[in-house]
């Protein structure tokens, strides 16, 4: 009887001083109540010594992992009984070892698989499931590879069908359960668990949604693994054989075809009679006039075109036919002080747009205010860089206003140099008074058309090469007309009304309305349409 083990696997567990030991039964010694044990590992560590006996008192429990398959215990089981188990366990009691009564679990019938067990096993009716200690969880897997499948492997059902079968044969009762494979595989039945194995483990709720989430997963990964190729997938290879030139023309010939053979025109890739034109809610689909982008006419062409953002051509004139127009507004109640103050608030607008807009000017950024330098001469031209500069101290930014000393200036200036006095704006009359470091933006209102002996000032050649040497982006607002003329290098220049042909160091041109109306450009030849839409300062593009 004893024999019949020998060359088993078998774990014996010898309580918590010895630990647990693994290993294959070399002996058994019915007499003296021992049992020997080859190539041992003692807690999952091979033993250095080749055999190691244990007596019967020092056995807590006994669990036979593996039966030899020409043991007489696997060949005096039934051929077609397709259910059985390996697992048989034995407890020591009190110092006296006791092999546990067992009961038949399994029929004759085959195991279904999980699918299946839904369907064909009755509620009730199942068998009990075996629970399974903690130390058969870690034993399992023990001399599997690494790419052991857990789902539906070949070897873990042959294992699982041969330990049911020598169940059936020798009539031993589980007490753990088969192993975490079969338990993820097959169905065995339910039952309750009894509170004389403390190792046992509460068996997992099978409803019908964990059914098909298992289902489905042994669907998709039951099978094992194709051969991996060795070597990646040539993207690049693949794509040059796709002849994308070849196909687009292949493609546009029949729909050509198609056109030609239906009566109606072909349609060419790329055009927008492909796709069906989609509207706004608050587009217009109702067809209008053509749209006429040349509305505005000149009688006197200065010799340059600006368009708008929109596609809207507008002409540049003459310095005298802008003179003209000013005077003709000035005539019918549009006066420089009115104009002064239109340009200013066009021009301060657009500052602080350069300066940063609502992301620097907002009160968690007042230590950090923007400093803006105002160069103005003694004209009307400067007089618009006043106003400009005082409109920017309303708004929090630090202004460094300079105007030369003059025994007398003209009233416009006057009257804006006194407005400015009233806000929290400097002026300095010494270009040594202004700052050494970089400002944050410089705005050039020195040059003029007329008074052009002022560029031989002391004063005027000192304050150009300050602003070009200085590293702050410079805006002019209304600059003459020739390169020659302009001093200070400008990265953007703002024209009032109608713009003039300026050259490349006026840099990006914009152009505000300063309010004329239409009849006054009509008087003087103009025929004009207003381009600024919804704005009052657009930039131009040089066509």
């Amino acid at each position: 009887m004893a024999a019949d083990w020998l060359g088993s696997i078998v774990s014996i567990n010898c309580g918590n001083t010895l630990g647990v030991y693994q290993g294959r039964v070399s002996a058994v010694d019915q007499l003296n109540q021992t049992i020997s044990l080859t190539q041992p590992f003692h807690n999952g560590v091979k033993c250095l010594v080749p055999e190691v006996t244990f007596r019967a008192g020092d056995i807590v429990d006994l669990k036979i992992l593996e039966i030899p398959v020409d043991s007489p215990r696997t060949n005096h089981q039934l051929p077609d009984d397709p259910s059985g188990s390996s697992c048989v366990s034995t407890s020591q009691q009190n110092g006296m070892s006791k092999q546990k009564s067992s009961t038949t679990v399994g029929t004759s019938q085959g195991i279904p698989r999980r699918a299946d067990a839904k369907g064909n096993e009755p509620a009730g009716t199942s068998p009990q499931p075996c629970s399974k200690s903690h130390v058969d969880k870690h034993t399992d897997g023990i001399g599997q590879p690494k790419n052991f499948r857990r789902r539906h492997n070949s070897s873990s059902i042959q294992l699982a069908v041969q330990s049911l079968r020598y169940l059936q044969s020798t009539g031993c009762r589980l007490e753990s359960e088969i192993s975490s494979t079969l338990s993820g595989q097959m169905e065995i039945g339910r039952g309750s668990s009894s509170s004389r194995y403390p190792n046992q483990v509460t068996p997992k709720k099978t409803g019908p949604k964990n059914g098909q989430l298992k289902a489905r997963d042994d669907e998709c990964f039951g099978d094992e693994l194709e051969e991996i190729p060795d070597t990646d997938f040539d993207f690049e290879g693949n794509l040059a054989l796709f002849d994308k030139a070849a196909i687009f023309e292949e493609i546009d010939t029949r729909e050509k075809k198609g056109g030609s053979a239906g009566g109606g025109v072909a349609k060419s890739r790329g055009t927008p009679n492909e796709r069906p034109p989609t509207y706004r809610h608050d587009e217009n689909i109702i067809e209008s006039e053509p749209i006429v982008y040349r509305r505005i006419l000149v009688p006197q062409p200065g010799g340059k075109e600006y368009c708008t953002d929109s596609g809207l051509v507008v002409p540049s004139i003459s310095y005298s036919l802008h003179k003209k127009l000013l005077c003709v507004a000035e005539k019918h109640g549009l006066s420089v002080e009115r104009r002064l103050e239109i340009s200013g608030v066009c021009a301060s607008q657009m500052a602080l747009t350069l300066l940063g807009g609502p992301n620097r000017l907002n009160p968690k950024n007042v230590h950090q205010r923007p400093t803006v330098a105002l160069l103005c001469g003694p004209h009307v031209k400067g007089a618009q860089g006043i106003s400009c500069g005082r409109h920017l101290a309303n708004h929090d930014v630090d202004i460094i206003l300079f105007l030369p000393n003059f025994v007398k200036m003209l009233e416009p200036v006057t009257n804006e140099l006194n407005l400015f006095c009233q806000t929290q704006g400097k002026q300095v009359p010494n270009v040594k008074d202004l700052p050494d470091c970089p400002v944050d933006l410089v705005i050039n209102c020195l040059d003029c058309h007329e008074n052009a002996f002022l560029r031989d000032q002391p004063w005027y050649r000192a304050a150009v090469d300050w602003a070009n040497g200085n590293r702050a982006p410079v805006l002019s607002i209304d600059p003459p007309v020739n390169d020659q003329e302009q001093g200070i290098h400008a990265k953007w220049s703002l024209e009032l009304g109608l713009p003039l042909a300026l050259g490349e160091q006026a840099g990006r041109v914009y152009l505000c309305d300063i309010g004329i109306p239409q009849k006054v450009f009509r008087e003087v030849g103009i025929s004009y349409h207003s381009p600024f839409g919804c704005k009052f300062v657009i930039p131009l593009h040089s066509i």
